[in-house]
């Protein structure tokens, strides 16, 4: 019996791949020990419990930014939380260690290397965080979900993907998807999403340019958050929800998407082969733009900046794509090459591949 220790958390984009991999160990040999690793305040809180998994916990030790008090006080407090993983491999008997960043990941890399059990790095955006940064400097193997990604001995494995992803058949969901979003099968579709809370950009050009969309005889569904405000002019043709808890039936039903370029949302249009049009978020550190660009590269997606996303812009760069067929089939036909649904399976041959070291 082998026992992983997954360690990882804070925000979706960790907890939602790690738990692609916990549910694939799980998958292959239940007698196997799957634990997960890591804070009171992360949203592995929640969702790891849910899913069935024993959930261990360690201080949320924040790297400090800037001299201050906290930052003399880190130190200290990173032992301890170093030696809280530590004591949780001894006791546990923990066989090998995989992390995917956040608070949870730095002391299990540093505790995994003090007790000389092989630990692996996944990293999910193509500009790595700090933990992994660290992480891969002493890691038996260490994966991404992008090329290009600036991690030391690193190799693409892709993204590992939620099951209703990896085994959608958007053909055979075709009409139950239509059905459910009150549209027409037989028309092409545009879909429009900016996450769970949406995107004012998005909703805003959108909502000025939905009928040059219906006018080049496509149909919209815009998914605008559940915060926004934006009015449905209940036309026929042009589906405006707020939150859809469905994803496999909106991509479904998708022909060409708009949207945001999260590391998952793009790793998961591109193993859907799915042509796409990013609107990077223009707030953090520039990795959405960077999650596009691989994509951009081969010619499956294209890139338009916030700030000039307009109404205009629909009207003069995505309707002309709408009635552009042979660029989208081009399109299409280069997200199938680059994206990948065996991300989780990858991932788990570098955890092999660390424990056979």
């Amino acid at each position: 019996m082998t026992t992983t220790l997954l360690a990882g958390g804070g925000t979706a984009g960790h907890v939602n791949p790690l738990l692609a991999v916990a549910d694939g160990l799980r998958a292959r040999d239940g007698s196997d020990e799957v634990l997960v690793l890591g804070t009171r305040e992360g949203l592995e809180a929640r969702l790891v419990p849910l899913r069935g998994y024993e959930l261990l916990f360690v201080d949320k030790v924040p790297f400090p930014r800037r001299p201050n008090a906290a930052a003399a006080r880190f130190p200290a407090r990173f032992l301890r939380a170093v030696a809280q993983v530590r004591r949780i491999i001894r006791e546990r008997g923990v066989d090998v260690v995989v992390g995917f960043g956040g608070y949870a990941a730095a002391p299990a890399y540093v505790a995994a290397r003090r007790e000389r059990v092989p630990f692996v790095v996944h990293e999910a955006n193509a500009k790595p965080g700090l933990a992994n940064v660290l992480g891969a400097r002493g890691a038996a193997g260490v994966g991404v979900a992008f090329e290009g990604t600036p991690l030391r001995g690193s190799r693409v494995v892709g993204m590992p993907l939620r099951r209703e992803i990896v085994e959608l058949d958007a053909d055979a969901l075709r009409a139950e998807a239509a059905r459910h979003f009150g549209l027409d099968a037989t028309r092409p579709t545009l879909l429009v999403f900016g996450g769970s809370l949406g995107a004012l950009r998005l909703n805003t050009a959108f909502g000025d340019a939905w009928r040059d969309v219906l006018d080049a005889g496509w149909q919209l569904l815009h998914v605008t958050g559940q915060n926004s405000d934006l009015p449905d002019p209940g036309a026929s043709g042009y589906a405006v929800v707020r939150y859809v808890d469905r994803m496999d039936l909106a991509f479904a039903l998708a022909d060409l998407i708009v949207s945001r370029s999260g590391a998952a949302t793009v790793s998961e249009i591109s193993a859907l082969g799915i042509p796409a049009v990013y609107v990077p978020y223009a707030v953090g550190n520039g990795e959405q733009r960077l999650n596009a660009a691989s994509a951009v590269r081969a010619g499956a997606a294209r890139l338009i900046d916030d700030a000039d996303f307009t109404a205009d812009r629909v009207r003069d760069e995505i309707v002309p794509l709408l009635r552009d067929d042979a660029s989208r089939t081009s399109m299409r036909s280069a997200a199938a090459r680059t994206g990948t649904r065996t991300g989780t399976e990858n991932v788990i041959a570098l955890i092999d591949a660390a424990l056979a070291r």
